[in-house]
C-alpha cells in the first residue's frame, strides 16, 4: 500500500498533468510481480479518454504495450527537468 507521501505527490502530479492537459492514469494491475505494477502513464485529456476506464482506451493501449513510468520518471516529465 502506498504511503501517504507517496498519495500526495500522486495527487501533486495529477493536478500538474491536468494543468498541462494530460491525464495520469495508474496501472491497475494489482499484483507486486506482474509487469506493470505501481506504473503511471500521461495520456492526452480528450473525450475518448475520459469516459468508462480512467484513462480510457489509450491508457489500456500504453500498458499493453510496455509502456510505463514511475512517479520520479513522471515527475521529471511533467516539471521539465
Amino acid at each position: 500500500m502506498a504511503s501517504s507521501t507517496d498519495k500526495v505527490r500522486e495527487n501533486r502530479l495529477r493536478r500538474a498533468a491536468e494543468r498541462q492537459g494530460q491525464i495520469l492514469v495508474k496501472s491497475r494491475r494489482r499484483d507486486p510481480r506482474a509487469l506493470g505494477f505501481g506504473l503511471y502513464v500521461l495520456v492526452e485529456d480528450s473525450a475518448g479518454n475520459r469516459t468508462g476506464q480512467l484513462g480510457g482506451q489509450a491508457a489500456v493501449s500504453a500498458f499493453a504495450g510496455g509502456e510505463g513510468m514511475t512517479l520520479d520518471e513522471v515527475e521529471r516529465k511533467l516539471l521539465g527537468e
